[in-house]
């Protein structure tokens, strides 16, 4: 399914909220759970300044729907962020039966640049969210956020990106 206009909506609301996590210190990355209905139920962005790098916004909403949105009702579910989910939160959607996810920018494009910049490897192995969760419907790039997100993370790792 390509992305809409309501879908990219939710993500420059997700950018939006990279940018201010990334304003307080912290890494670039907001995400959006929004019900069958289109109703926004719930946002986050990254919290991991603090030590606790499990503190992503993607895993954040899993848990939350967990407690707030019945079990039958989380298939309906999208998750939007502005950049796809990595191996941990990827799991943790696959887990509580959340449905589709929809990001801004891909696994492959953050990888591809932090490589270009120079900026070592995660700890963890950049995975795709199909390789981690295969039965989640993943719909993403969005061609049109991607200056603005590659923009987030050149400032994050102080990359001036002419």
């Amino acid at each position: 399914m390509a992305l809409d206009e309501t879908d990219l909506t939710h993500l420059r609301r997700c950018v939006e909220l990279a940018r201010e996590a990334l304003d307080d210190g912290d890494e670039p990355f907001g995400s959006v759970l929004v019900d069958a209905s289109g109703q926004v139920l719930r946002e986050d962005r990254n919290r991991v300044k603090g030590g606790d790098q499990t503190r992503h916004p993607e895993f954040e909403l899993a848990r939350w729907a967990t407690e707030h949105v019945a079990p039958e009702d989380r298939a309906g579910c999208t998750v939007y962020t502005s950049g796809e989910h990595c191996p941990m939160c990827s799991a943790a959607h696959a887990w509580v039966g959340l449905g589709r996810i929809a990001y801004a920018v891909s696994t492959e494009q953050l990888v591809e640049w932090l490589r270009e910049w120079g900026v070592g490897p995660s700890p963890v192995r950049p995975l795709s969210v199909q390789e981690v969760a295969p039965g989640v419907t993943v719909d993403g790039p969005a061609p049109q956020l991607e200056a603005e997100v590659r923009e987030l993370h050149a400032r994050l790792h102080g990359i001036r990106n002419d």
